[in-house]
């Protein structure tokens, strides 16, 4: 059995980086409270993963887009573990829109699941004495002003600056910080060509993986003295001012043809 290092809640942690997320934390001995939305067949073979590293492994249900209270969430966590360490904001929807196409559906999906739920998320997780640390889950877009991403990008904006807020307000009980990705798990539909296009782009010229995300939940973890920082995992994209991005791509492809 695996020495267990507490408890973790990783939203949205049954399929891509919030499973690698849950993984990572799974082998350093996080029991897992495995959040998923409606992906139940992969949560249950995630789930069946994680305890054959020796930890608990336990599937949490919540629907973050029509929820109207994230408490229960939490409240659930802890009645089953007793305990709750760790909260990882992973969760996200991302819908490509500029301004002028940005509909009301589209901007209030966009808030509630990338910024409206982590926000509330955090408030339950430090109510009544909570402690530990939570991680937020940015996007290294939120260097740039591309506005192809509107609602999408706002919202990680602002999950940016309420990752800074509340690191001062919760500390010393619970220490906030961000990991803002860059290119590690574009969208299935991106081909090879788009990801090199990408890679163009990166001062390392390379791609990075979940292991590097995982690396970087881990030094987080790790260091006491880190608090209230976005650590940006893109290989320095963010600091080229521009970035690359799918719709110049696209743009691009057809003018080639």
């Amino acid at each position: 059995m695996t020495q267990t290092q507490g408890t973790a809640l990783v939203t949205g942690s049954a399929m891509r980086l919030g499973k690698a997320i849950a993984l990572g934390l799974a082998k350093a001995g996080y029991n897992i409270a495995l959040h998923y939305g409606s992906s139940h067949d992969a949560a249950q073979e995630t789930a069946a993963e994680f305890r054959a590293l020796g930890v608990e492994c336990e599937l949490f249900p919540f629907d973050l887009l029509h929820e109207p209270d994230m408490q229960p969430l939490i409240d659930r966590v802890r009645s089953r573990f007793g305990d709750l360490n760790l909260l990882v904001n992973s969760a996200s929807v991302y819908d490509a829109a500029p301004i002028a196409e940005t509909t009301p559906d589209l901007f209030a999906k966009q808030f509630k699941v990338n910024f409206e739920a982590p926000y509330f998320l955090t408030q339950a997780f430090a109510k009544n004495g909570g402690t530990g640390c939570v991680i937020n889950i940015i996007d290294n877009k939120v260097a740039f002003n591309q506005y192809q991403y509107s609602a999408y990008l706002l919202s990680k904006k602002a999950l940016a600056e309420f990752t800074k807020l509340a690191a001062i307000e919760l500390a010393p009980q619970v220490r906030v910080n961000g990991i803002a990705p860059g290119v590690i798990l574009p969208a299935g539909s991106r081909t090879s060509d788009y990801i090199q296009w990408r890679v163009q782009g990166i001062p390392v010229k390379q791609q990075g993986s979940t292991e590097n995300i995982s690396q970087a939940v881990s030094y987080i973890l790790n260091n006491p003295f880190v608090n209230g920082q976005i650590l940006f995992v893109d290989g320095g994209e963010s600091l080229t001012n521009v970035g690359q991005n799918a719709v110049t791509y696209e743009q691009t492809t057809q003018i080639k043809q």
